[in-house]
């Protein structure tokens, strides 16, 4: 974030933006002033002890951190949406290398992140799998950062193994090198086929093609009992007491919000 903000920052990245159309200049923001106006930037007024608004510099300063819109880092944006015959979920493709962006393995599904040290410390995962890591939604747990999968999950990779992670739940950094795909809709809690998913269930997470599919019988799937949500988590830091109010979220893909609740 240092870099980037000695490379111009934001206000270069929307001078080009607005340059090239792509975003509406008169635009209001929760400042009070309209998008046109971020193009400056703030600087300490050394003399008079304040802070002085000045124009950004017209093009990046660094264009191996800020790239241009004439010659961007990727032909396309770093997010893909996938979506299959279990779900819809989001991966954050611009952290990920390309030959990670497919992985189809076998299922290792845990209702609560602190299981996954055990399995890896066990060796169970020393082999090419797809995490299921479910009841982690906004109506399940209110979405915590699930930043704990990360290091077993890149530890894997690093291994060798063709690994990804599907999950209801939310990674604020989304993978990082991991193939990804979080906020999955419908949760598991609501309803969602994640629920049913059982160890060992064939599973492809496809970035190419944007597809999460369950290979194998849709039907005898569908026909399963669903998992019930864990006891893990329930209880404290007042989660019993808004309970309630998880229970009204909307979903995912529509902000996790009360404005969009659950009806």
């Amino acid at each position: 974030m240092n870099h980037f903000h000695a490379a111009g920052g934001t206000a270069v990245l929307f001078r080009q933006l607005l340059e090239g159309g792509l975003m509406h200049a008169n635009a209001r923001t929760a400042w009070g002033v309209n998008f046109a106006d971020f193009t400056q930037e703030a600087v300490m007024d050394i003399a008079g002890d304040g802070v002085l608004w000045r124009e950004s510099p017209l093009r990046s300063l660094d264009p191996a951190v800020l790239a241009s819109l004439d010659s961007p880092f990727a032909d396309e944006g770093g997010l893909r949406l996938l979506q299959g015959n279990f779900g819809r979920s989001v991966m954050k493709v611009s952290a990920v290398a390309r030959e990670h962006w497919i992985v189809e393995a076998p299922a290792v599904v845990i209702d609560d992140q602190d299981q996954l040290a055990g399995l890896f410390e066990t060796g169970k995962l020393n082999r090419d799998c797809v995490v299921v890591a479910r009841f982690q939604g906004p109506q399940a747990l209110g979405m915590p950062e699930l930043h704990k999968l990360t290091p077993f999950l890149s530890s894997l990779q690093d291994k060798g193994f063709r690994v990804a992670l599907v999950t209801d739940g939310r990674m604020s950094g989304a993978s990082g090198k991991v193939p990804a795909a979080i906020h999955l809709v419908p949760e598991a809690m609501a309803g969602g086929m994640l629920a049913k998913i059982n160890d060992g269930d064939l599973l492809r997470v496809d970035a190419v093609a944007g597809e999460l599919q369950f290979l194998g019988d849709l039907q005898a799937l569908q026909a399963r009992v669903p998992a019930t949500q864990p006891a893990a988590g329930q209880r404290g830091c007042g989660r019993e007491l808004f309970k309630v109010n998880r229970l009204a979220m909307g979903t995912a893909e529509q902000g996790a919000s009360f404005l969009y609740g659950n009806d």
